[in-house]
């Protein structure tokens, strides 16, 4: 892959991305489903979510943007490489500080979230104190 194919790939992801973050910040589930592979899955330890099960929970919610919740979500780290991405994200949501590590797949010429996996760093910090 040229460098230009590269430098579109990082754009294609990062605005992957930028759509998470104006989903969740919206409570958007429409939007979040177009962006997450319909397999996907939501992980932490000794729970998981389906997708389906994932954005019915963001439907029930309380939608952030809608409380006057700072939008103040932003990509830490994005590795690409050939067909696959990683993404680091913080994600400021209600009470937590959410890290979200973010799996993505570019298949038939579309990048998607294959994979969520994300911890409350505010909480994890106070469970180690």
């Amino acid at each position: 892959m040229n460098n230009q194919g590269k430098q579109q790939d990082f754009a294609h992801v990062t605005a992957v991305i930028d759509k998470y973050f104006e989903g969740i910040h919206n409570g958007d589930v429409a939007l979040l489903a177009e962006i997450f592979h319909p397999d996907a899955w939501l992980k932490v330890p000794l729970q998981r979510r389906n997708l389906k099960q994932w954005l019915a929970d963001v439907k029930e919610r309380s939608v952030p943007a809608q409380l006057g919740l700072p939008y103040a979500y932003r990509v830490l780290s994005v590795e690409v490489i050939h067909h696959q991405a990683m993404v680091k994200a913080y994600c400021p949501l209600f009470d937590f500080i959410y890290i979200d590590f973010l799996g993505l797949l570019k298949e038939h010429g579309r990048w998607r979230i294959v994979n969520k996996m994300y911890v409350d760093v505010k909480s994890a910090h106070i469970e180690n104190e």
